[in-house]
């Protein structure tokens, strides 16, 4: 996409790059800066945007610690920003601390007990946690990629743009890294958010190439170093990964059954390799919201094994198959950023003379190493219906089903210079109608893994005791939805209207562990 057809980017030139050439007395000058705020009194709110607009610097902060409707009053002189900003927290513990063009107000963490050992301190745990959101909107962005630098540790945001993440005290001195397409990569020290529940801004990003040089780019000769990559870029050597699992039915918008779990995934090599990935279940639970008398109930088919097939660096997508170049065609589209750094965009679909059922969609391509980063695809909605019932348990013999759309994420996270699993999402949406039935019945299903740990030393392949069989994740019962339930383990935060539809249902929790 280019700025005559981008509603909402900013092109980010000569200004972007000036900021790595100011000395760093220049950026913390920001807080001494002094200003008049317009009126006797202010909102919180308007104070915040009205410093951001004055300074060009936008903020950070814990949403927790500044109160948006808060009223206080302004003097009708200069003041530094800093002296605004106290007035904005209205709290002597908020701290401050500038980051390239952003400010973040923060609260400083609880001390813990001094540590006996150094094994102790490494050992404590902390919470980070959040909404990632774009700078000129506010609006929430889903799926950002949330990670610990030089750590195997991570995460995605849900729909309404939040997360959480549990980390270890030796993660302080580290980086949280934020990223998401198109925008420009955050970068934050970690010390400074534990117990702060933050609201991160990203700015877009627009890196202007003549239409020239796409024109240049041959998309299949991309394609081929990509494939050829694979194994530098992905590891020929196995990883434990762990994860959160959830998978949905709703009917109507109202969910018939909803489950989700830890799980932990032996990663085979990406070099040619016999072994196959394995998964096994930690802890999971589920709802049903079915009663007796429904005769239309639908399962997920096979949802755990999807996930495994959809890292397509693994299985290698059809679409990335040279032998099914002919089947598709192929453009470049547009070079943009990507967890900082730049990725070509191959948007692909199948050929006109070709009528089977296969996917369209763009690839993001790491511009140096031939990665994907990122694909977004789905089944040609010209051919979905020949998909018939193939992800979905069979619907009764007076039922008939017609797809609607099936719709594919997967998105990888470099951590120092391997790249590993992060994300992978499923959606789909039919309609079901009975012989005799006037109306139809709308559904929508969808399957999410986020990874949340690497690890690559040490790892064996399970016992095929412990591997999870599809027909038997999730059993038994406990009450309530109660976070709590996860001990240990980081989870990924319902969507508000998840969180709404379960306290409406008062429902009971399936609980299943090992």
């Amino acid at each position: 996409m280019w700025a005559t057809g981008s509603e909402g980017k900013r092109v980010i030139l000569v200004a972007g790059l000036l900021l790595l050439f100011l000395p760093s007395f220049a950026q913390e000058s920001v807080l001494d800066r002094e200003l008049n705020l317009p009126g006797n009194s202010i909102k919180a709110s308007r104070a915040l945007g009205e410093v951001s607009r004055l300074t060009g610097y936008l903020f950070t902060y814990d949403s927790r610690i500044i109160d948006a409707e808060r009223v206080f009053a302004i003097p009708g002189f200069d003041m530094p920003v800093k002296d605004i900003l106290d007035s904005i927290a209205g709290d002597p513990t908020v701290r401050y601390s500038v980051m390239g063009r952003h400010i973040i107000l923060y609260r400083e963490p609880e001390r813990e007990p001094v540590a006996d050992t150094l094994t102790e301190s490494a050992a404590a745990k902390f919470f980070i946690s959040g909404k990632i959101t774009d700078a000129e909107s506010g609006e929430p962005l889903p799926y950002a990629t949330i990670g610990i630098s030089h750590r195997g540790r991570g995460t995605v945001t849900n729909f309404n743009g939040d997360f959480i993440l549990r980390i270890s005290g030796e993660c302080l001195e580290d980086t949280l890294s934020v990223s998401y397409v198109g925008y420009v990569n955050r970068r934050m020290p970690v010390r400074s958010l534990p117990g702060n529940h933050m609201i991160i801004s990203m700015d877009r990003d627009f890196i202007p190439i003549p239409e020239i040089i796409i024109r240049a780019q041959d998309p299949l000769l991309i394609i081929r170093k990509t494939v050829s990559s694979v194994a530098s870029n992905y590891g020929t050597t196995p990883a434990l990964l762990t994860g959160f699992y959830r998978e949905g039915v709703y009917r109507r918008k109202e969910p018939q059954v909803y489950s989700e779990a830890v799980v932990q995934i032996y990663k085979s090599p990406y070099a040619r390799s016999l072994q196959n990935d394995q998964i096994k279940v930690l802890r999971s639970r589920k709802i049903e919201n079915l009663e007796v008398k429904d005769t239309l109930a639908v399962r997920l088919k096979a949802g755990l094994s999807a996930t495994l097939s959809l890292d397509g660096m693994r299985h290698l997508f059809d679409f990335l198959d040279p032998e099914s170049f002919n089947f598709y065609e192929y453009h470049l589209t547009d070079i943009v950023t990507i967890d900082g750094q730049t990725a070509f965009v191959v948007s692909f679909k199948q050929r006109e003379q070709v009528t089977e059922a296969l996917m369209q969609g763009d690839i993001y391509i790491n511009v140096d190493n031939y990665s994907v980063v990122l694909a977004e695809f789905e089944v040609n909605p010209l051919y979905i219906d020949q998909t018939g019932e193939s992800f979905i348990s069979r619907l009764p013999r007076e039922y008939s089903m017609k797809p609607e759309y099936v719709r594919y994420r997967a998105r990888y996270r470099n951590v120092d210079g391997r790249y590993y699993l992060a994300h992978v999402r499923g959606d789909l949406g039919f309609t079901a109608r009975g012989k005799k039935r006037v109306f139809n019945s709308r559904f929508n299903i969808f399957f999410e893994l986020a990874v949340t740990d690497y690890r690559t030393d040490g790892v064996v392949r399970f016992d095929h005791e412990d591997l999870a069989p599809a027909y038997s994740i999730f059993s038994l019962t406990i009450e309530g939805y109660d976070e709590g339930f996860w001990k240990e383990f980081d989870f990924l935060k319902p969507e508000e209207d998840l969180v709404e539809a379960l306290e409406r249902l008062n429902v009971r929790l399936g609980e299943f562990g090992r």
